[in-house]
């Protein structure tokens, strides 16, 4: 099978704002520009995959059922802009958490790279030739840990993180961008990506 190139996203403070342990899908907001920066990406050919820790679920804030319906109300608003999502993955635990379920010291939680291989299992994803985006250390340590190449981007979380601090190194961080855009921009993303046959 020929493996495919990707672009894993964090979701909150990356594609659309952090509104803290976000519930419902009229919380959803766009971060300027994501979307036609979504929408670039897939036309070059890359697949776009969201990897988000989603620990409101552990805590009883939430239940599953409201991340899909998140996921499907911004899988909508993405279309409406030429965009798309080809997979959504989330980590519904926490070690402390407050419903016993979901309390568990779990494989996929960033800064673990679980969700990163899981996708890139189900989706015949090439990790050496992908990145990950986010805008928190714990992304890019995910990403890194997968093998992926990393960007931090300075919304959300990332604007007000210390990126001198940083090992680049242990981290595979190649670039600091403004946002999503800036990123697709600065690392050449929206150029075709090379099919390997």
């Amino acid at each position: 099978m020929n493996l495919r190139p990707a672009i894993f996203l964090d979701r909150d403070g990356v594609i659309i704002e952090d509104t803290h342990y976000l519930a419902s899908p009229d919380q959803v907001r766009l971060v300027p520009g994501s979307a036609d920066a979504i929408a670039a990406l897939n036309r070059a050919g890359w697949v776009v995959v969201v990897i988000t820790n989603q620990s409101g679920v552990a805590r009883g804030l939430f239940v599953p059922a409201d991340v899909d319906a998140v996921h499907t109300h911004l899988s909508d608003l993405l279309a409406g802009y030429g965009a798309r999502i080809e997979g959504f993955y989330y980590c519904p635990h926490y070690p402390s958490a407050d419903v016993s379920a979901y309390r568990l010291d779990c494989a996929c939680r960033k800064p673990k790279p679980g969700m990163l291989l899981r996708a890139a299992d189900d989706l015949g994803l090439d990790l050496e030739q992908s990145w990950m985006v986010g805008d928190r250390e714990s992304d890019l340590e995910a990403g890194a840990a997968a093998g992926t190449r990393t960007v931090l981007v300075r919304t959300g979380y990332g604007a007000t993180a210390d990126a001198t601090a940083f090992d680049r190194t242990r981290l595979n961080l190649e670039v600091v961008a403004s946002n999503l855009a800036d990123a697709v921009a600065k690392c050449g993303l929206a150029v075709r990506v090379r099919q390997v046959a």
